[in-house]
């Protein structure tokens, strides 16, 4: 006869499941409106929560059709001073920029930077957040890419930079925005993925005339052993690219939108180089009719008859 099995023991319940069982109670998901417990569970909560904040900023960059090389080259080298930048194909259009929203959610960036080139000499700059604004459009003079310096100096690349404004920011509310804009723009997110945990390099900003000049240092010790080893002598070398900003209208929304701000002073390069034109226009014809008021001058006033004249003939 086959041996009959025994039926299988029922495993035992576990303590803290069976003190719940007897109590006749129910585990409570924790309360994130509760107040901090007396062992100190709900401050390293807190800590935690806190430590764990994640800077996700990121930015596109992308250029018009119609670019030169010199401009590429800037945009190129702006991109190497963001590690956090996102790179896209160039646009076709030149009048429906509301598709730069739409790649910017595609790409995952908050912000961008659009290059846009006119008639393969001017050049503008959108700084726009994405989707909802505001943006700034500038006119970007004095270009300077890395290849063109040949500076000395050379940081890492994806090191983080120290972002450095000028006092006159803070003077007027369209500069605080604009300096807030650049912040978020040029400043790397801490521990992202493809930067270095190095401060080796200056980013500055600084108001003149109206513009805002753009200027890259790397930061090194000083010659000076004596200073350098007591910690003091810090020089800084120009490594790149230059440019100069000036703005000419901000927007309240991303790439349109209300008039928040427009520069006055602001004169379009097509009016400048109409005014030269019209200027050397004016020297032929000044010079054309000082010929024909000479004609008029000497027809007007003819010469006396000399009557020592015919003698030599």
């Amino acid at each position: 006869m086959a041996k009959r099995k025994a039926p299988p023991a029922e495993a035992a319940p576990a303590p803290a499941k069976a003190a719940r069982k007897e109590a006749g109670g129910k585990r409570r998901a924790p309360q994130d409106d509760e107040g901090p417990s007396t062992s100190g569970g709900g401050a390293v909560a807190a800590a935690h929560t806190v430590s764990g904040f994640k800077n996700k900023e990121k930015v596109l960059l992308l250029s018009s059709r119609g670019i030169t090389y010199r401009f590429r080259h800037l945009m190129l080298d702006l991109g190497q001073l963001l590690p956090h930048g996102k790179k896209d194909a160039k646009l076709d259009t030149k009048s429906e920029r509301g598709v730069i929203n739409e790649v910017a959610d595609m790409k995952g960036c908050t912000s961008v930077l659009y290059f846009e080139a006119r008639k393969h000499k001017d050049l503008y700059l959108w700084v726009a957040k994405a989707p909802q604004g505001p943006s700034v459009k500038f006119h970007v003079t004095n270009v300077h890419t890395l290849e063109e310096l040949k500076l000395s100096g050379n940081h890492l690349r994806g090191s983080r930079p120290v972002l450095s404004f000028d006092k006159n920011f803070d003077e007027s509310p369209h500069l605080q925005l604009l300096k807030e804009m650049l912040t978020q723009v040029f400043a790397v997110p801490k521990r992202h993925h493809k930067s270095k945990p190095f401060f080796d390099h200056v980013t500055a900003f600084s108001v003149t005339d109206g513009r805002i000049w753009l200027r890259n240092y790397q930061v090194l010790p000083d010659p000076d052993k004596k200073r350098a080893a007591a910690g003091e002598g810090l020089t800084l070398v120009e490594v790149g690219p230059r440019a100069c900003l000036q703005p000419i209208k901000m927007f309240a929304g991303s790439f349109g939108g209300p008039v928040i701000y427009e520069n006055q002073e602001y004169v379009s390069p097509n009016t400048i180089r109409s005014m030269i034109k019209r200027q050397q226009q004016g020297k032929y014809v000044s010079k054309v009719q000082s010929r024909q008021d000479r004609k008029l001058h000497v027809a007007a006033h003819p010469l006396p008859r000399d009557e020592l004249g015919d003698v030599f003939k």
